[in-house]
């Protein structure tokens, strides 16, 4: 494949929020873009790992606790989202697995700390990435359980 042939591509990521009563577990970011953010636990995938692996290795490596997934939210692709490029995240649904039910998060790679954030109380945090808007589609779900993405604002198709 000759150099002009090369395929520019966005990046693969996930984010999961993991609810527990209405409060939402985020990481606080370490390094920049948006360093000390509000944000949900992912990251980017690796090769040879499914967007499902890498969701549940994520959360362990920056809250040490797992995750079981139940539902995707949506794929959120808009090319701004992320100012180091184009990068597209799979956001799943998650709670606590069984296995770390007793166990409390604990900041890891890529954290300096971890919040449970209510869901009431999403105007008083500072979210990094488009995660808030992420966040509103959410509580959006909870009521519709409609799946969203991030070309078509608030559209949506049903399940």
């Amino acid at each position: 494949m000759s150099k002009q042939d090369e395929y520019k591509n966005p990046i693969p990521t996930v984010d999961t929020i993991i609810d527990n009563n209405s409060r939402v577990l985020f990481i606080k970011r370490v390094k920049e873009p948006f360093e000390g953010k509000m944000v949900f636990p992912g990251g980017f995938i690796k090769i040879g790992e499914t967007v499902e692996e890498a969701a549940i290795r994520e959360v362990m490596e920056e809250t040490s606790v797992e995750v079981d997934l139940d539902h995707i939210l949506g794929v959120y692709s808009d090319p701004n989202r992320d100012p180091r490029g184009h990068i597209m995240s799979t956001v799943f649904i998650g709670k606590i697995s069984p296995n770390s039910q007793n166990k409390e998060p604990i900041a890891g790679d890529g954290a300096s700390s971890i919040k449970w954030v209510d869901i009431k109380d999403i105007d008083k945090e500072d979210f990094g990435f488009d995660h808030k808007n992420v966040l509103k589609d959410y509580i959006e779900w909870k009521n519709s359980k409609q799946t969203f993405w991030s070309s078509r604002n608030k559209s949506k198709i049903t399940e």
